[in-house]
């Protein structure tokens, strides 16, 4: 079947009401008033080097699928570390930017990134129309197309064979156990363990150290700008900049998604100097951002995770997504899971070389998460209900097994 696909370099041109109704139950970060707060506020630009080209597929005068896309022009607030194969294009004198990526800017949450309308089936065959559309498009000068973090639903959309090549990652994920509170969830850690965590949590109660959760209406401006302060002090300090993600965005979400946002407030003495901004739904609870005013041991881990899981607890949320990489979540009760991307290089020499690395990555891949199920700190008693992941690779599939590995991670 042949589709009618077009490109669209605004989302406003789409419009609310027609994006949410094909983006229903896909999680905070595919609405639209997440993606155009990104736009509006000019997080995501040419200039920021995420110019929007998202694809609208129509069948007659009804538009059947929404795909969230964006030309690069490098790598950046990606999470799918592809700095290598640009550097490979430039030493051969080509351009690997610009690109084009299917994703949520900013955000390494697995998900949709192909939005179809209820009751309408497609295939992988809209998947090759999009990418032999993309080929001609902005004067044919994009070098590939990647489908990053996407979820087991579009798996089949994304499986045409060689054309596109799946890559994995490791991230660590929060199950909740139906644990009754904060305490049933330390009991289910190893004494030593429970003992670190308890230790930490006395501390700070010591120095005066307390925490406070806003959702909704209780978010004020004060609480969001004490946020957005912490925010860009931290990126200040490590980057040199104030972040990616300027006060218009978060203001923008305030105003259109303050009933899926959480704001952690760490304060000593009642004197605020950290803070952390998560999202949630049904789905789940996703940590984003975080900020502080001051230098205090073990304060990021209180702030952004065990607030985080008391209040997924607290609201019966199945599981807490605190953001990519660190391995340092491991013993805080975080398991590993596999996330994918997707990628399809123009010029076959490069496609083949990408392969090839592929080939070699996805054994570590899994090495690594093994090793990662093995360290994790739950006692004998409750390790037998975790979860078992699988993960697919080009030629084997591996289940992951937490006995067989004796390698740790150090």
């Amino acid at each position: 079947m042949s589709y009618d696909i077009r490109f669209v370099e605004n989302i406003a041109d789409i419009g609310q009401l027609q994006w949410d109704a094909l983006a229903s139950n896909h999680g905070p970060f595919l609405r639209y008033a997440f993606l155009h707060a990104l736009e509006n506020s000019e997080s995501c630009t040419a200039d920021t080097g995420w110019q929007p080209l998202h694809v609208v597929v129509r069948d007659g005068h009804d538009i059947i699928a929404l795909i969230p896309g964006y030309v690069k022009t490098h790598s950046y607030g990606e999470y799918v570390f592809d700095q290598g194969w640009a550097n490979a294009y430039h030493q051969h004198g080509m351009e690997y930017y610009p690109k084009w990526v299917s994703a949520v800017p900013f955000t390494p949450v697995t998900g949709s990134r192909v939005l179809v309308k209820q009751g309408v089936a497609v295939s992988s065959q809209l998947i090759q129309q999009v990418i032999d559309t993309l080929k001609g498009y902005h004067h044919e000068c994009l070098s590939s197309v990647h489908w990053l973090f996407p979820n087991d639903a579009c798996t089949p959309l994304l499986d045409n064979g060689q054309q596109l090549l799946t890559r994995y990652s490791v991230q660590f994920q929060w199950h909740n156990y139906d644990y009754e509170n904060f305490d049933a969830f330390l009991s289910a850690l190893t004494a030593r363990k429970r003992k670190e965590i308890r230790k930490t949590q006395k501390r700070h109660q010591q120095s005066g150290i307390t925490f406070t959760h806003a959702t909704g209406t209780e978010i004020s401006s004060v609480i969001l700008d004490c946020f957005i302060a912490c925010y860009q002090a931290t990126y200040l300090k490590r980057s040199g900049h104030l972040g990616y993600l300027n006060k218009a965005f978060f203001y923008a979400l305030f105003n259109s998604m303050a009933d899926n946002m959480l704001i952690v407030t760490a304060r000593s003495h009642e004197r605020p100097i950290a803070s952390a901004l998560f999202f949630y739904d049904e789905t789940g609870l996703y940590g984003r951002y975080w900020g502080a005013l001051e230098d205090v041991d073990g304060l990021h881990f209180a702030t952004c995770y065990f607030e985080g899981i008391a209040f997924a607890i607290n609201r019966k949320l199945p599981l807490f997504n605190p953001g990519t990489q660190g391995e340092h979540k491991i013993l805080r009760g975080f398991e590993p899971i596999y996330c994918q991307s997707a990628h399809q290089l123009f010029h076959p020499a490069f496609h083949d070389a990408v392969a090839q690395f592929l080939r070699q990555e996805t054994p570590q891949i899994i090495d690594y998460f093994n090793q990662a199920k093995n360290v994790l700190p739950f006692n004998s008693h409750f390790a037998p209900k975790l979860k078992t992941t699988m993960v697919s690779s080009p030629s084997t599939t591996v289940e992951a097994d937490t006995h067989n590995n004796n390698e740790k991670i150090k």
